[in-house]
């Protein structure tokens, strides 16, 4: 299931449970002693460096947020973040070569014979076969050259060697996130590793990535039902923007995305203007600070790129996606919501949360527990990103003998009475005190209050709105979980889709009676 839907599964109790068990914490972790822990900087060439001081333990956590994922990939390159995500762990004109000099000559003829073989390949009829025999082998062996100078997987090494603990890297629709802990005396190492591959990062094993990318793209896609169905389920829910466009890329394009592309990914998007790194854990702002501006104003100047401008437009009929063949049903329909910066933003969690948090959630105790009709049934939102206007889901797995027309039905009558009966005062308060909950775990580790800070930075301009969103929490009301719900959840403005096992067996069982 999508990344969105972990956001509002944790259970009631658990809520009610961490509330208390922290609540003596919240005095320790308000705004104000946050403030006088936390320090922001911008650098001369943009980039935003956020210092959060915890002396606790002697370690810290990080996190560089790009403020560029799939959504940003041009036309005709989708896949290219992505793409440029995995370029990141490949090291730098320092680290992960034997001579950076040789190297780079050899990647320009990897180059060349690349551009030479597709502009053979894109020629009408697919271009002259024994031509494009030839210009391959031109090309893997200027790969296999290539490849001479490459120390595999230095840079991950080197991290590793020196402390370095839950290294990774995650390309989502809005934004591109690399992260790591590590001991407190490797911070100058770090600022020197990561402001290296931010600032001179070497298109290495490109094309070995690639492939990669493309197996990725079978096993979680093209091979999995599942995978197939959510990507026809947004490409039929969205027809300009491009949250419709497949996230890890549509084949046809991955399998042409070039060395040079993805470098003009990098010059255009992993600019100061455009990036955050947050650094929480024992680190000293005063004495700190000039170290991790020198390495990071590395990173190439220039000012934050233009958003997209397109908008997806108002859905005026009710569209469905229907995938037969025999495996888990599944059902799942969309209905289009603005973006996080919306006034309306905490009423859509409330309504998430009122439908689908534990076991005391509407969608549980209706499909589970008393129709028996479904395995799981839930809500996530919103989906597939949160920085343009996307979709508020819902979804549910059909039980043995029932189908996914049982859970629609199911699904409506719920929301229908979310139309048109208020919820209890338990409800809203629950939702309140699970959103309280949910703020307090964040800050509890170092790399969540990373992960937080940056992204707030990033998406609101000031990571306060942390904790200012409460506020808005606060204010939701009855009448507001009415109002949104009458406006968004009808059917002009639904996209549904399922998996059908019974029409599919029904069809294989007449076509094997004709025979």
């Amino acid at each position: 299931m999508p990344n969105a839907v972990s956001r509002r599964l944790t259970t009631s109790l658990v809520c009610v449970m961490l509330a208390f068990v922290t609540l003596s914490a919240v005095h320790a972790q308000d705004l104000k002693s946050f403030e006088q822990r936390t320090t922001v900087k911008i650098l001369s060439n943009g980039l935003t460096l956020i210092i959060c001081e915890r002396h606790e333990a002697p370690v810290f956590s990080y996190t560089t947020l790009v403020d560029a994922g799939d959504v940003d990939d041009p036309s005709g390159e989708s896949g290219l973040a992505h793409m440029f995500e995995h370029l990141a762990f490949k090291g730098t004109s320092e680290i992960g070569t034997t001579d950076y000099a040789e190297e780079k000559v050899a990647l320009a003829k990897v180059e060349a014979a690349n551009d030479a073989y597709e502009g053979e390949f894109l020629k009408p009829g697919g271009g002259d076969p024994q031509k494009l025999a030839e210009l391959q082998k031109v090309f893997l062996a200027a790969q296999t050259d290539a490849e001479k100078y490459v120390i595999p997987n230095q840079f991950t090494e080197v991290a590793e060697e020196n402390g370095a603990e839950g290294l990774n890297a995650e390309t989502a629709l809005d934004d591109t996130e690399y992260y790591w802990s590590m001991p407190e005396n490797r911070l100058e190492l770090w600022a020197w590793m990561e402001s290296s591959r931010l600032a001179d990062t070497v298109p290495r094993e490109f094309y070995k990535e690639r492939d990669v990318v493309m197996e990725e793209r079978r096993m979680s896609v093209d091979s999995d039902p599942m995978g197939r169905l959510f990507e026809q389920f947004l490409a039929t829910a969205f027809v300009a923007h491009n949250y419709g466009r497949s996230n890890i890329g549509w084949p046809s394009e991955v399998s042409q995305i070039t060395a040079t592309e993805a470098m003009a990914f990098h010059k255009k998007y992993y600019v100061g203007g455009n990036i955050v790194v947050a650094i929480v854990g024992d680190v000293d702002a005063k004495t700190d600070l000039p170290m991790l501006e020198k390495y990071f104003s590395r990173v190439p100047g220039g000012p934050k790129p233009e958003d997209m401008t397109t908008v997806e437009p108002s859905q005026f009929a009710e569209k469905s996606v229907v995938i037969r063949e025999q495996t888990q049903p599944f059902y799942i329909e969309g209905y289009h919501r603005p973006n996080i910066l919306n006034p309306d933003d905490a009423v859509y969690d409330a309504i998430s949360d009122i439908m689908s948090n534990g076991r005391v959630s509407r969608l549980y105790r209706s499909l589970v527990e008393q129709q028996q009709i479904a395995a799981e049934a839930a809500s996530f939102s919103p989906y597939p990103g949160e920085k343009h206007p996307s979709l508020f889901a819902f979804y549910a797995y059909p039980l043995p003998g029932h189908t996914p027309a049982e859970i629609r039905d199911a699904i409506h009558k719920e929301i229908e009475k979310l139309k048109t009966v208020d919820v209890t005062d338990e409800e809203l308060e629950m939702y309140k005190t699970c959103a309280r909950a949910d703020l307090l775990r964040g800050l509890a580790d170092n790399q969540g209050l990373a992960n937080s800070l940056a992204a707030y930075q990033a998406r609101y301009g000031d990571w306060r709105q942390m904790f200012l969103e409460l506020d808005r929490v606060d204010k939701v009301t009855k009448a507001d979980i009415r109002r949104v719900a009458n406006q968004i959840f009808v059917a002009s403005n639904r996209t549904s889709a399922e998996i059908d096992t019974e029409s599919r067996a029904a069809e294989t069982k007449k076509a094997r009676g004709a025979q």
